[in-house]
Formats: C-alpha cells, sequence, structure tokens
C-alpha cells in the first residue's frame, strides 16, 4: 500500500470577514502536494499563501472540505489533537523568526521536543549538533536580541529540525535577510530539510527558491494551480 500523500486538499474553500462582506481566499481548491518533494508556493501579497500554510498546519480550519495531512483529516481531528499533530511532526518556520527571547538559543531548540515530551538532557546532543550544522555552536547560550538577522533565522531552520519533522512549512524564510544572510539559510534548507527527504512547502517571493523546487505552485483568484514559470 503507497504511504499517503503529504497534503492533500479535497474541496477546501475558505473566506475571511472583511468589513461588513467576505473576502473568499480559496474556493473549491482540490491538489495533491506529494510526500518527500520540495513545493514552492508564490503569489502576490494577500493572495492567500500564508492562510494555505495556516491550513496545512491546522491553524486555521476550512469552512468546507478536508485537509488531509500525513493521512489525517485535519477537520476531523480536535484541537488539542491538531497540536500533538504539529508539535510531533510539522515544523514552522517564519519570516520573524518567532524565536522566545527570554530563552537561550539552545533552549530555544529544546522547547519543542520538551512540549512533546522529551526530557531536555535527552534532546540536548540534537540540538548542539544542529546548532554546529547551522554555525551557531558558538551561540548556544546568547539570547535572540543578541543575534543578527541572519543568525536567528539559522536559529529557528535549527529548532524547527530539532524533531526531525515529516512535514516543514516555512513563510517567507528569507523575506527580513539581505542578501548574504538569505543565500546562506537557502543552502541551509537544502542542505538539511531537502537532503533529509522531509517534504517542504516554502511560500516565497524570492526567485532564489525556485531552483529548489520539485514542485512549483500559484495561489490566484482563489485557486492553487500548478505554475511552470518564473513569477
Amino acid at each position: 500500500m503507497s504511504e499517503p500523500a503529504a497534503v492533500e486538499l479535497r474541496g477546501v474553500s475558505k473566506a475571511f470577514a472583511e468589513g461588513r462582506g467576505r473576502r473568499v481566499v480559496f474556493e473549491r481548491v482540490d491538489q495533491t502536494l506529494a510526500r518527500g518533494a520540495t513545493h514552492v508556493v508564490l503569489g502576490r501579497s494577500g493572495s492567500g499563501k500564508s492562510t494555505l500554510l495556516n491550513l496545512i498546519s491546522g491553524i486555521d480550519l476550512p469552512d468546507a472540505g478536508e485537509v488531509r495531512v500525513l493521512g489525517r483529516d485535519l477537520t476531523r481531528l480536535s484541537e488539542d489533537q491538531r497540536t500533538r499533530l504539529r508539535r510531533e511532526h510539522v515544523a514552522f518556520v517564519f519570516q520573524f523568526f518567532n524565536l522566545i527571547p527570554t530563552l537561550s538559543v539552545l533552549e530555544n531548540l529544546l522547547l519543542p521536543a520538551e512540549l512533546c515530551g522529551a526530557r531536555a538532557r535527552d534532546v540536548r546532543p540534537r540540538a548542539l549538533e544542529l546548532l554546529d550544522a547551522v554555525g551557531l555552536a558558538d551561540r548556544a547560550q546568547a539570547f535572540p536580541d543578541r543575534l543578527s538577522g541572519g543568525e536567528q533565522q539559522r536559529a529557528a531552520l535549527a529548532r524547527a529540525l530539532v524533531t526531525r519533522p515529516e512535514l516543514v512549512l516555512m513563510d517567507e524564510p528569507t523575506g527580513n535577510l539581505d542578501e548574504d544572510s538569505g543565500a546562506k539559510v537557502l543552502e541551509l534548507v537544502e542542505r538539511l530539510v531537502v537532503a533529509s527527504g522531509a517534504t517542504l512547502v516554502v511560500v516565497t517571493h524570492s526567485r532564489e527558491w525556485l531552483r529548489l523546487a520539485d514542485h512549483l505552485w500559484r495561489v490566484h483568484a482563489g485557486r492553487l494551480e500548478a505554475a511552470t514559470g518564473a513569477p
């Protein structure tokens, strides 16, 4: 029996209240995102790219339809079950890092595993190995506000990988970085995420990510469509 797709969208619709009306973001979307592939999602600002990631992660639920992630229908899970699925199998990397400022870099990395029930001492070797891989071995005890933007994003990437997620979601991961820092993050994603065989879904405006794409998608007019050209 073949493995389920990483993500299946079946008749997915989503709208939000906007003033006195409603803004339709997705309307009856049917798409499948293959497991173990890198999916790059393009689209104008406000087109629904971040909403797509929120639906895939179970942070938002569709108004209609099914969102199946790693074989599980998120619309049939409780909030606690969706949270558990995220913690154990899905990682999120944000544009603005979302590191916890009162924790050291190392403590930020240990937290996701601890939330899954692991002991810090058991996860510490994995966390230190990842910090070394992203060039931050000497910043383990530093607090996030002492790191540059590029260093914070590398720390956020390392944190995302501590639990060995099957699905990694990235929302404009280099959108807040200069060209050199962005290029370094891109190289690390290729080496640490793509090479691991995890499924990657990245929302971006940057053309540099196109070279990693196994599948290119475009969000437009309420649809998620396969794309073949550059943005």
